[in-house]
């Protein structure tokens, strides 16, 4: 078994109880909420209920600076067991790297409620820090997820190249490697898909107008449900259901149950985990399965990547 993963059965993770609740809930986890934004600073504890009432039993609220990393830490402590973290420097922010930072990141991810190492990783699609900055403190936190056998929460943005140099450098000892808004080729996934990684999917499916995205890689059954993982990015990555280049089909699922987390809660300016229902049927008509189906897997491959409790 990979690094960073439990030795989780399926019968483990739903007693009969919990299984019959899924008739009116999908079981859902998140493993990827923004909740340190300043969006959710005056009415967090509605948030997290509204999640809860969604199906969501877990949610990994993920770290891009030492700031948020220790913020996302805090909020493990106030929601025991619903929250989870993740600590890391975003590609973006690279070039705010201190020297103490590395031992800084090294001692929250020593806390069993950080779970995971990122999001770090290369981005040029942007010129916010030099690529040279980049691969510098990309490489530190992989050292950093490799001695401590924590899974990576990465970003990869037209670095392709850069960014495999840097992961079969450590492939050896690499943990389970999570993509996080994936917007590269077929080609590229298949190199990801090759070397055993996850890709998680949000409301950036409504965005996806390539013919060779995430889209296709579902369709064409390329990225397989048992590599799939779902996130909300709150605030962010608001899941536009009249988005033009959405097919009907795809509209058309969306239950009333969902629609009404979606349309109550959530907007533009401000996305909710408890849109996450919405997305899993997304996923679900274009891999053509239950949305029960890729609710259920997607979250028993998020206790497993990233052995969270139960």
């Amino acid at each position: 078994m990979a690094a960073g993963t439990t030795d989780i059965t399926q019968n483990d993770v739903l007693s009969a109880e919990n299984l019959q609740k899924c008739f009116d809930n999908y079981l859902l986890v998140d493993v990827g909420a923004g909740l340190t934004n300043k969006k959710f600073a005056k009415d967090l504890d509605s948030v997290i209920q509204r999640a809860k009432d969604a199906g969501l039993t877990k949610i990994l609220v993920t770290g891009s600076s030492l700031r948020t990393s220790k913020e996302a830490l805090r909020l493990t402590r106030i929601y025991p067991g619903t929250i989870y973290s993740s600590t890391g420097v975003h590609p973006h922010d690279a070039k705010s790297w201190e020297p103490n930072y590395l031992e800084d990141l090294r001692e929250i991810a020593m806390n069993p409620e950080c779970v995971a190492i990122g999001e770090c990783g290369l981005d040029y699609s942007k010129d916010f820090s030099s690529p040279e900055v980049q691969r510098d403190v990309f490489e530190k936190q992989v050292q950093i997820a490799c001695d401590l056998k924590k899974p990576l929460i990465l970003r990869e943005r037209e670095a392709h190249a850069d960014f495999l140099s840097v992961i079969d450098k450590y492939r050896a000892n690499l943990p389970v490697c999570v993509l996080r808004g994936f917007s590269g080729t077929q080609k590229e996934a298949e190199c990801y898909l090759d070397r055993g990684c996850y890709f998680t999917l949000s409301g950036s499916l409504c965005k996806d107008k390539s013919d060779d995205g995430m889209r296709r890689l579902l369709e064409q059954d390329i990225l397989t449900m048992d590599r799939i993982l779902v996130e909300t990015d709150s605030p962010f990555m608001f899941p536009n259901i009249r988005a033009s280049k959405l097919p009907p089909a795809v509209k058309e699922s969306l239950t009333e149950r969902s629609l009404l987390f979606l349309n109550r809660y959530c907007t533009f300016q401000r996305n909710e985990p408890c849109s996450l229902p919405a997305i899993v049927e997304m996923i679900s008509v274009l891999i053509k399965k239950k949305p029960e189906e890729v609710a259920f897997a997607t979250a028993f491959s998020a206790l497993k990547v990233f052995g969270l409790s139960q």
